[in-house]
């Protein structure tokens, strides 16, 4: 199915509509709806935990085609946190990853920062960076004065 058919690759949305994109092909195991959210840029980045810096579609789509061929990746993102300015947003998540095994559920936490800009195309993932989470409450909050 060609990409424009993809919600992610509709002109106009957000960001938000794009990150929606993202996370449904990892649960549905979509390798062309997960590629039909990335910029269409040589220098696009995805780092998963613990793994190498992926630079370019082709290296991200060849990871995440290894990655599906075990199965869906059912990774749920939480306490979004967001900072939009001009053609650009930075979304910061606390994604809770579930995978069935033999013994049962096992979840684990990922604190992943997905970076969007505003294409000729439509808002595109340019950057996905994940780093192995420990819990849940893995957020740690401190308000800062006011310097004036």
């Amino acid at each position: 199915m060609p990409k424009s058919r993809y919600r992610a690759a509709q002109i106009g949305g957000s960001a938000d509509e794009v990150e929606t994109a993202f996370y449904e092909a990892l649960h549905n195991a979509d390798l062309e709806q997960l590629m039909a959210c990335w910029a269409d840029e040589d220098e696009i980045v995805c780092v998963h935990p613990g793994g190498p810096r992926l630079v370019g579609a082709a290296a991200i789509r060849q990871a995440f085609e290894q990655m599906f061929s075990v199965g869906a990746i059912h990774a749920t993102p939480e306490r979004l946190r967001r900072i939009e300015a001009l053609g650009a947003a930075v979304h910061n998540v606390l994604e809770r990853v579930d995978q069935q095994t033999a013994e049962g559920l096992r979840r684990a936490w990922v604190v992943a920062t997905n970076v969007y800009l505003k294409t000729a195309h439509g808002w595109r993932l340019v950057a996905h960076h994940a780093s192995p989470g420990r819990s849940e409450v893995a957020e740690v909050t401190q308000h800062a004065q006011l310097l004036h």
